[in-house]
């Protein structure tokens, strides 16, 4: 990583960086005069080209292999500081219904959005968030969760479990930590590869029903996050 002579700049780790959510991210905390780290994981090509568009660095992170997150947090704790980070990493979607969920979907999701997720930040507060007793951490939920107006989404497998699972471990990473901004976002259907799982005609009648969301509404939404005192 080029991190020579960029002892003043505002670092944000973006995990799934590379991707269509991630990316808009990435171009956004630029505008906002963040220096992105892209975090990938199978994507380097994209995470290079995101990178050079932001003036932000490539930086591999598997959330699901304990290898690759110790090694980014040896990269991470190099830093002069790190700002925030913004979960927006996930596996491809697997929509079957609850009894269809199978071993390996579940162990993939529960990986990338909680026990990953909780690993990198558990270190990052401990080496990097601490010593300024401030950070900002940002995870991408669903609508598919549902709220107090609308159920949750059937049929959206293991997906949906898991980001019940990052929710909790954000909820208590806040109770924990209460100098640290602990944020999220719910997005609803947004014009991704993550679609690529639904059948064709499924989207086709959600479109008529519903407008779907553009990575960089998503972004939007995010920055706001982080922005916001």
């Amino acid at each position: 990583m080029a991190l020579d002579g960029d002892a003043e700049a505002k670092w944000f780790l973006v995990s799934g960086g590379s991707g269509g959510i991630g990316s808009a991210i990435c171009e956004d905390l630029a505008s906002c005069g963040y220096k992105p780290l892209v975090g990938y994981h199978r994507n380097r090509e994209a995470a290079i080209a995101v990178a050079e568009r932001t003036g932000g660095v490539p930086l591999p992170l598997d959330l699901s292999q304990d290898e690759s997150i110790e090694s980014a947090l040896q990269t991470l704790g190099e830093l002069p500081r790190l700002y925030g980070v913004v979960l927006a990493g996930s596996p491809p979607l697997c929509p079957v219904p609850f009894g269809k969920i199978s071993h390996e979907h579940m162990f993939e999701q529960w990986q990338v959005n909680v026990v990953g997720p909780q690993k990198l930040l558990a270190s990052l507060v401990k080496h990097c968030f601490r010593k300024h007793k401030a950070g900002c951490v940002v995870g991408i939920l669903t609508q598919a969760m549902g709220d107090d107006e609308k159920p949750v989404a059937s049929g959206m497998g293991a997906y949906v479990i898991a980001k019940y699972g990052m929710q909790g471990m954000l909820a208590l990473l806040a109770a924990d930590y209460p100098w640290l901004s602990v944020r999220s976002v719910s997005p609803g259907y947004t014009e991704t590869r993550m679609l690529e799982a639904f059948d064709p005609r499924f989207l086709e009648l959600q479109r008529s029903r519903i407008a779907f969301h553009t990575p960089q509404e998503i972004a939007a939404q995010v920055l706001a996050e982080v922005i916001q005192p």
